[in-house]
């Protein structure tokens, strides 16, 4: 088996702002969850694995397509309503060697903003 491209998606681990009493502070982690999953679903990218938390960042995996494909979505993806300011991607052709280990790319401005 080749090398396996893997983009990771890292975002700052900020709560939601003006959230209610009580509330899960976290609620953009579900919407880049569907937003990766309906990729998925469209063939277009897979999610390589579950999201974790890492440091003070929240880390998405996607694979399955071109690298610049993949940077595309994975800033549409941190460009979502609601997910903070600051995500950048991290390129690894060896997603063994864990995760943050790989290229920094910073997420360009999605195409369609």
């Amino acid at each position: 088996m080749g090398t396996m491209l893997v983009v990771e998606i890292h975002v700052p681990l900020s709560p939601a702002p003006d959230l209610p009493e009580g509330a899960y502070p976290y609620p953009w982690i579900e919407d880049v969850e569907d937003f990766l999953a309906e990729l998925e679903e469209s063939g277009r990218a897979e999610v390589f694995d579950e999201g974790v938390e890492h440091g003070d960042r929240y880390v998405f995996f996607l694979t399955g397509a071109p690298e610049q494909t993949l940077l595309a979505q994975a800033a549409r993806a941190a460009a979502l309503p609601g997910v903070p300011a600051g995500g950048f991607a991290v390129v690894s052709d060896d997603p063994g060697d864990g995760v943050g280990r790989g290229r920094r790319a910073e997420l360009p401005p999605p195409a369609d903003a």
